[in-house]
């Protein structure tokens, strides 16, 4: 199955897991949600079983996944990489030069 960029989901009782691909938001799903009859959560639930089924692709089902996980407020943030962060601070300092 497709992999993703990893999500770190933090479950109402207080326990957490990283999702990165179809199987991972399957059992993600069965983890505890604020709202199980949610029309987002339901709708994630059902395209993460036809992506498993094959009548799904993979990549709207995680979307999904994603999108009823961040209206429920279980996505973690994610902070920036290293690299990111990096890039950063040399894209800041450039701005601070006087032209010259």
């Amino acid at each position: 199955m497709s992999r993703f960029l990893p999500l770190t989901i933090r479950f109402i009782n207080g326990g957490s897991m990283v999702v990165s691909s179809i199987a991972d938001a399957r059992k993600a799903l069965e983890g505890s949600w604020k709202n199980k009859e949610a029309p987002d959560y339901l709708a994630a639930s059902r395209l993460v079983d036809d992506a498993i089924a094959g009548i799904c692709r993979p990549a709207v089902a995680f979307a999904a996944f994603k999108k009823a996980a961040a209206q429920q407020g279980l996505l973690k943030p994610v902070d920036p990489s290293a690299a990111l962060s990096m890039l950063d601070q040399i894209s800041s300092r450039d701005r601070k030069k006087p032209p010259g």
